[in-house]
């Protein structure tokens, strides 16, 4: 017996991983569901289980390299082989030859990862044709293009007239520079978790967002905080959570078929790593105990630093949370709104007296003036933040009628 071992999917999104390392050696016994590798998904290092009992031999992928996922990385046989059938090596039958269709698929490995590989170090850049004649767009095309630096003939490219979704393609495919129009470089291979980042904030261009900003007082926060020992950030998480449902429209998402109004209030805490910025998803949290959400988010915020979160760590988030109170020359600043939300507050230091926050929203979700009054909620909740370090849920608040979508 021989049954490959391939590349898992271990999230909807992933494509493709990193082989970190591998638990077992070739030669080693291995019993189902013991871990045998780990690999590096777009957001975190994730285990690998055996499917059953046998030994692990080669060809076994070389640790640190990046595969497509379905890919075959080694092998599980029901005879132990020598550790030397390792990397590079065919594992041998049950006669004592090795197995053709284990070297082709050694070879296989070999040359996806290659071709994987000069790809990210050579891509070529997708140059639309020229557009001759003036462009016609629309005024809201044309300030996206300018806020985006879309050259609008490229937008143009095969269509009559230039609309914002047209922009928006253009700008997806025009974000690779003209390296070779500037001084000598060398391509450092970004992590999984950067290249995520990467995809998801060119996939939020498409979401027409609008800021508004406030000067909120947080020294009331930071005392209570303080003295319930908690996390100012979990605190600020849960005035949030308060404040969405007394907004519910907050809590919502546009689809083509309407708007979805979710029932629970996840949200999402960006957290900076070294690889980039992940956002640790808390559930529940308007009524759950704080206690249990402290306890959550330490939790989570153990997984980020060993990098062990797994997708339900960090998918699904209903609002999102971005404190940067921390850096106190960050007068104010916003964010990028990720899919899937209507909305993400973000937090800048304390100046003097009070702290600049600015709420990023959907406008096909929310106003300006519904985004007024949920700072305006905000605001008073953060005036009086007892209720915050209560382990009692949501407490009766008013909630303020949004116009109808």
């Amino acid at each position: 017996m021989s049954e490959p071992i391939t590349m898992p999917a271990l999230s909807d999104t992933m494509n493709s991983g990193r082989l970190v390392k591998w638990v077992k050696k070739p030669g080693d016994a291995i019993k189902k569901g013991e871990t045998i590798a780990e690999v590096e998904t777009d957001k975190a290092v994730m285990e690998v289980e055996a499917f059953h009992d046998g030994f692990l031999a080669g060809p076994v992928a070389p640790e640190g390299t990046e595969m497509p996922v379905g890919q075959v990385i080694g092998y599980i046989v029901d005879k132990r082989v020598d550790a030397a059938d390792g990397v590079g090596q065919a594992a041998p039958t049950a006669s004592g030859g090795a197995a053709p269709k284990q070297a082709a698929a050694a070879a296989t490995v070999s040359a996806t990862t290659t071709s994987v590989r000069d790809q990210s170090i050579a891509p070529t850049p997708v140059r639309a044709p020229p557009v001759a004649g003036p462009v016609r767009a629309s005024p809201y095309a044309r300030r996206i293009a300018q806020e985006l630096g879309v050259d609008l003939t490229k937008a143009a490219s095969g269509h009559d007239d230039v609309h914002a979704d047209l922009v928006f393609d253009a700008a997806r495919r025009s974000s690779l520079p003209d390296l070779d129009a500037g001084p000598p470089y060398r391509i450092e291979r970004t992590t999984s978790l950067r290249e995520a980042v990467a995809r998801s904030m060119i996939d939020s261009l498409a979401t027409p967002t609008f800021r508004v900003t406030a000067q909120l007082q947080l020294a009331p926060l930071k005392k209570t905080a303080e003295s319930a020992q908690k996390s100012l950030t979990l605190l600020l998480a849960r005035a949030c959570a308060f404040t969405v449902r007394a907004h519910p429209f907050f809590n919502a998402v546009y689809t083509p078929a309407g708007l979805a109004m979710r029932e629970r209030v996840d949200v999402g805490i960006a957290v900076d790593t070294p690889d980039g910025l992940i956002a640790a998803v808390l559930r529940d949290v308007a009524q759950r105990p704080l206690s249990a959400l402290a306890a959550d988010w330490s939790a989570l915020r153990d997984k980020v630093n060993s990098r062990r979160l797994t997708p339900q760590d960090y998918r699904g988030a209903t609002f999102y949370l971005s404190n940067l109170g921390t850096f106190p020359v960050v007068h104010s600043f916003d964010a990028v709104l990720p899919l899937g939300a209507a909305a993400i507050l973000c937090v800048a230091a304390a100046q003097e007296s009070s702290s600049s926050v600015t709420i990023v929203c959907d406008h096909r979700v929310v106003s300006g003036a519904d985004g007024a009054r949920f700072l305006q909620t905000l605001s008073e909740l953060l005036a009086d933040p007892s209720s915050l370090a209560s382990d009692l849920p949501l407490r009766e608040m008013e909630v303020v009628s949004t116009p109808q979508h």
